[in-house]
């Protein structure tokens, strides 16, 4: 898990400059070149979340990925958010977060420090990398369209 702190650390380590700021835009983080933009009045783990994404994008992207419409910059924008991801989220987090009773995505990103729809693609992505499930040590995760839960082998 990162906070937004470590991840100001983080780009920090890198020679990034990170500048919180108001867009004109409904953007709310941005890279080019060693700076990046991050939307002032959001939560910590929004900020975190986005942050964690636009360092993704300094470390596997080039270019202007902006028109969505082009597959190579949809593929570069999704391997920012894989980036990020595990940057950010492991499998035994997520064990950890069900241990302390999470239930819901919402309680979980809450736990996590995450936002629900980071959760949420964490989860899709986890799924790419593992299939439906995945196993660390005797807890099993299983991996929802909408969510996961742990199975601990003595079950």
């Amino acid at each position: 898990m990162c906070t937004y702190e470590s991840l100001l650390s983080d780009a920090d380590q890198l020679g990034l400059e990170v500048i919180e700021k108001n867009f004109h835009s409904d953007a709310k983080g941005f890279c080019k070149g060693n700076k990046i933009g991050i939307k002032k009045n959001m939560s910590q783990s929004e900020k975190a979340c986005i942050l964690a994404e636009e360092i993704g994008h300094f470390q596997t992207t080039v270019g202007n990925i902006i028109d969505l419409n082009n597959l190579q910059n949809r593929k570069q924008e999704k391997a920012a958010r894989k980036w990020a991801v595990k940057k950010m989220i492991s499998t035994e987090d997520l064990i950890h977060a069900a241990e302390h009773s999470c239930n819901t995505l919402y309680d979980a990103a809450e736990f996590l420090g995450v936002t629900e729809k980071f959760l949420q693609d964490a989860i899709l992505i986890f799924r790419e990398i593992y299939g439906v499930q995945h196993t660390v040590s005797d807890k099993t995760v299983i991996f929802l369209d909408r969510g996961f839960y742990v199975v601990s082998k003595d079950m």
